[in-house]
């Protein structure tokens, strides 16, 4: 059986090599089908991939606990006064830390509305009292300065960093590093200042837009030593109070197949200790799962596109077998008469279609994981030639590295030898239904 089977592969290798030009052409049919699905797929990945880290930054991984101003009031020295405390505590910040397993990092934070004032100059601005890691965590750049440092806040010191509408309003025409601005009765050294930014827009149910470019930034622990936990306000002769020791903690979780985990824990925690409900929860997971489903619409655009080709090729293949049958209908006909049964006439047709597909397929492969290099080239080559052009495109686009999956290249080799063999079938079955009597007479 494997004699017969190498000596009908010698015989179609061999009589395809008697066409070598009209071989090649279907070799190279199939091998820009298969080339262009591993290059369409690589690239669609390395697009979804830098998506995914995008949207991963955003904070895909993060668990956001927030402060919830309970509907129920709760009230103390009369009626003219109250006072109502609610939201996060210190204690929640440490419970998550020492019962939260898989957290990589976890800031504490707490916003106040106050005015800033510069000399006759005022603006209302977010005093943001925070750690060193809300920067980087909501991707905030400086213009100039430094941020604030784990040792601002060890002892608490007035030290603040401007966000850049809040600068530019106290200080038009000055640099504000080095100057001192007031917040309430305290007076506060400007040691940074942020780059613009625009406001984030709201996601779904799971991220409130926030406008950055308005704040000012303090240590947490310096808001809490010179402004505290109490927060007044006086409405028509009545004062109003609300005590709330942290609004938002935003747990950050190595994994991202634990952070419904991650979330639950938090949540049983707080549930302990917060009857009220005072707090609320947000996993904006949902976020990634809607890149997953765009990565998977994307790829399945690809391989519609690139199939497209494919079936070409294939198309491609039949009719090169057709003219192949047709020139060697006497051949046929003599090995018919010999005693070739019809069977190995389908065998010997459909070895020649594979053979060429699987050699387009190979080939195809081989310049499908070339896909990096060739891209690397084109950048530098662009860069070189085109730079205004260049710098023009946006970071993203410059950084784009495409990543070769797995599965186009077996998905690519499994489709051309089916090519081979759908495309290859109808020809193969017409030679080998041929009358011998008639295929002996035929010139």
């Amino acid at each position: 059986m494997l004699a017969r089977l190498l000596q009908t592969l010698r015989i179609g290798v061999f009589s395809l090599l008697l066409h070598k030009l009209r071989s090649g052409l279907a070799v190279l049919g199939i091998l820009i089908g298969i080339t262009a699905v591993i290059w369409l797929v690589a690239l669609g990945e390395g697009v979804s991939y830098q998506a995914q880290q995008q949207i991963k930054d955003l904070g895909a991984t993060n668990v956001i606990v927030r402060s919830v101003k309970p509907t129920e009031q709760g009230s103390s020295g009369g009626t003219s006064s109250f006072f109502l405390e609610y939201g996060i505590l210190r204690d929640d910040f440490k419970r998550i830390l020492s019962n939260v397993p898989g957290v990589e990092k976890a800031v504490p934070m707490r916003e106040i509305r106050k005015e800033i004032r510069f000399q006759e100059r005022s603006v209302e601005s977010r005093v943001v009292g925070c750690t060193p890691d809300y920067f980087s965590q909501n991707r905030l750049t400086l213009d100039r300065g430094r941020f604030l440092t784990p040792l601002d806040g060890a002892p608490p010191t007035n030290v603040c960093v401007l966000a850049a509408s809040t600068a530019q309003q106290l200080f038009p025409l000055t640099n504000p590093i080095g100057q001192t601005v007031k917040i309430e009765n305290d007076f506060y050294v400007v040691v940074g200042r942020t780059a613009e930014r625009d406001p984030t827009a709201a996601i779904g149910g799971s991220l409130d837009s926030q406008d950055f470019d308005f704040d000012a930034y303090i240590p947490i622990e310096t808001l809490r030593a010179r402004i505290g936990d109490t927060v007044f306000t006086s409405r028509s002769g009545s004062r109003e109070g609300e005590v709330v020791q942290l609004s938002q903690v935003t747990v950050t979780i190595r994994s991202l197949d634990d952070v419904d985990q991650a979330a639950d824990i938090i949540r049983t925690l707080m549930e302990k200790y917060h009857p009220r409900k005072d707090f609320g929860v947000v996993v904006p997971k949902e976020l990634l799962r809607q890149a997953e489903l765009l990565r998977m619409m994307f790829n399945l655009l690809l391989v519609l596109i690139a199939g497209i080709s494919l079936v070409v090729g294939g198309i491609g293949i039949m009719n090169i077998m057709l003219a192949t049958v047709t020139e060697r209908t006497r051949e046929i006909g003599v090995r018919r008469a010999l005693g070739a049964r019809k069977r190995d006439i389908v065998h010997q047709f459909l070895i020649e279609a594979v053979v060429l597909t699987g050699l387009g397929g190979s080939l195809g492969v081989g310049l499908g994981a070339a896909c990096g290099p060739t891209v690397d080239l084109v950048r530098v080559s662009a860069e070189r030639f085109f730079p205004a052009q260049m710098s023009a495109l946006p970071q993203t686009i410059k950084e784009l590295e495409p990543r070769i999956a797995t599965w186009s290249i077996l998905a690519s080799l499994g489709i051309a030898v089916g090519v081979g063999v759908v495309f290859g079938l109808y020809p193969a079955y017409r030679a080998a239904n041929m009358d011998p009597i008639e295929a002996l007479r035929h010139e």
